[in-house]
């Protein structure tokens, strides 16, 4: 049994047992327990179920593990041949380490 969960603007597959890398989400403590209910699809052992917008009285509980992990290092390089124009800028994204407990649909 799977679920399509939006999370921060963003889409992802959850899965009981699974581990999930989000944005950053503030306020949040290691060991705290996290709902989720913008469920967009429900997947229970082959019979899909489709939300408009979402399904009604899904949720998915998940587990804060970690609530700052620093991602890769980003390389954003600009180049204009022959023009002596050259930046380079980077960064490194900060996200939020989730432990899905269940899902419940």
């Amino acid at each position: 049994m799977y679920a399509i969960v939006e999370i921060n603007g963003q889409q992802f597959k959850a899965e009981q047992g699974k581990k999930l890398f989000v944005h950053h989400m503030k306020d949040t403590q290691e060991g705290q327990a996290v709902e989720f209910e913008k469920v967009l699809l429900v997947d229970k052992d082959g019979s899909i179920e489709v939300g408009a917008p979402t399904v009604d009285g899904a949720k998915v509980v998940c587990e804060v593990i970690n609530p700052l992990v620093k991602g890769d290092k980003v390389i954003v390089f600009k180049m204009k041949r022959r023009k002596d124009y050259r930046k380079k800028n980077g960064h490194r994204a900060q996200f939020t380490e989730l432990r899905i407990k269940e899902v419940i649909a």
